[in-house]
């Protein structure tokens, strides 16, 4: 993948986080009962799910700067002990 397209993919998923978190906060300051995304209506018991939508999201924004500063995305992995 090249870097204008790994540029493109991080700028939207910056402008998406925004609105996500425009939405978060506002459910959150009780201003509003709902908010209204482009493709989808949230009200406050929406939040966690919102909550890990943005947390997902911030980590696709990490891997994107990280692959676009040269290196490779985070990946997680896991150590399973073995008693022999």
């Amino acid at each position: 993948m090249d870097k204008t397209e790994l540029k493109a993919r991080l700028e939207f998923r910056r402008a998406a986080l925004q609105k996500l978190r425009e939405a978060y906060l506002e459910l959150v300051s009780g201003n509003v009962k709902s908010y209204a995304l482009p493709d989808r209506q949230l009200t406050r018991l929406d939040l966690p799910a919102l909550a890990q939508e943005i947390a997902k999201t911030e980590k696709q924004i990490d891997g994107l700067a990280a692959q676009l500063a040269g290196g490779s995305a985070r990946r997680a992995f896991g150590i399973l002990p073995r008693d022999w």
